[in-house]
């Protein structure tokens, strides 16, 4: 549907029970506003309603598990949907009378504001399974990582309460599995000294060989360190053993999601084509494929960068502020993906390397190099995806001119 073909503009504030919808028409005549219950039949009649006015476009300011149901109906009637960030729901609201804070005003403010910027909105695009099913492991992924991240905060806060020089051995190697196995058998200085250096090594080299030596030798030495023992050490020791065992549990559950997520991914054709860019593995490319979604809908590889965040924004005022700054906005997921795929990329990829040490004699620091190297690989991950073409970097060139 083109934009000149809408005929209203419905504003949904979005909510896990009840939305907030109001309808407008292009010229600000205020058809209806009423609360929608989340369920299919309010759903398809609010949609009903609307349609008797014209051709209908939904503006929404969440696209998570409340929207669902609504994104998934509106697909299914060729309904077009915008979305508005947060940041944009909060500077639009800015433009009006009145600092109500309401949901009938939020969802005015959103039919509103679209139907004056409707050029300037972000279409949502209609997504395969596969990409849907690549949200939602990779949003499962970033939980895990999440649990993770504080059980081991916590594990290394209960080491250093039964010895700090412990934990400056061990706190940071959590992630290996021979050191968490270690730790789980005999989780205080007393049951370590007790085990003795012979079976310390071997607890560690069952599943991390390299490291078991240097590590059995630190620990050890930690263990000479300090001759008292601390107060509730056994206390702490079942802490630290059950703080372990659930990072055990997390760390098999991120391994076993990773091989859905390589699966799904690779099960995609785009999935195939992106894997063949140095420095997209299975998880920074799930999570790039998903987040970009359909990539026709950006016109060139700088409407992607702007997408991400990682085009820089120019700052000009008078004499005292001139220059470009890095962009704070965009879609963070995929920034943080790209990024992640570049700084790999000036490792292993020649051509990728000497952008990033060109940059870095310019006088960037490590990271803005990076951001430049993400920032350049754009175009070319655009001209892959929307010409399906893997990628060849004997023909860097014509791949562009193709997109």
């Amino acid at each position: 549907m083109e934009l000149s073909e809408i005929g209203v503009f419905v504003g949904v504030d979005m909510a896990k029970n009840d939305h907030f919808a109001q309808a407008t028409t292009t010229d600000g005549t205020e058809v209806f506003a009423r609360s929608v219950l989340n369920d299919q039949t309010a759903i398809e009649q609010l949609l009903d309603d609307a349609g008797s006015h014209g051709n209908v476009a939904l503006v929404i300011d969440m696209t998570a598990s409340a929207a669902q149901l609504l994104l998934t109906i509106a697909a299914e009637r060729a309904v077009p949907v915008a979305y508005v960030t947060g940041l944009q729901m909060r500077r639009a609201a800015d433009l009006y009378a009145g600092s109500a804070k309401t949901d009938p005003r939020d969802a005015w403010v959103l039919a509103d504001f679209a139907r004056r910027n409707a050029d300037r909105l972000a279409w949502l695009d209609v997504s395969d399974e596969l990409l849907l099913r690549l949200r939602v492991l990779n949003g499962r992924d970033v939980d895990l990582a999440t649990d993770a991240n504080r059980v081991i905060n916590r594990c290394r806060d209960a080491l250093t309460a039964v010895s700090p020089g412990l934990e400056r051995a061990v706190g940071q190697r959590l992630v290996q599995a021979g050191v968490r196995d270690l730790i789980a058998k005999w989780s205080t200085p007393t049951a370590l000294r007790s085990a003795g250096r012979t079976k310390i090594r071997n607890a560690i080299k069952k599943r991390s060989p390299r490291i078991a030596g240097k590590v059995a030798d630190e620990i050890w030495a930690a263990l000479d360190a300090q001759t008292v023992v601390l107060p509730a050490e056994d206390t702490w020791g079942e802490v630290i053993a059950d703080l372990l065992g659930d990072l055990e549990r997390i760390s098999a559950r991120r391994v076993e999601l990773a091989t859905q997520i390589e699966e799904t991914f690779l099960s995609h054709p785009l999935g195939q084509v992106l894997v063949t860019l140095c420095g997209f593995g299975p998880r920074t490319g799930a999570r790039t494929l998903a987040e970009i979604g359909d990539p026709t809908r950006f016109a060139n590889g700088s409407r992607l960068a702007a997408y991400a965040g990682l085009s820089p924004t120019d700052w000009r005022s008078g004499r005292s502020i001139n220059g470009a700054f890095q962009h704070r906005g965009g879609n963070h997921r995929l920034k943080n993906a790209m990024f992640l795929a570049a700084f790999v990329a000036t490792q292993h990829d020649p051509d990728a390397r000497a952008y990033y040490q060109r940059k870095r004699a310019e006088g960037k620091k490590h990271n803005a190099a990076v951001i430049c190297v993400a920032r350049r690989r754009c175009n070319l991950i655009h001209a892959m995806l929307t010409t399906a073409t893997p990628y060849d970097p004997s023909r860097p060139r014509n791949l562009a001119e193709a997109a």
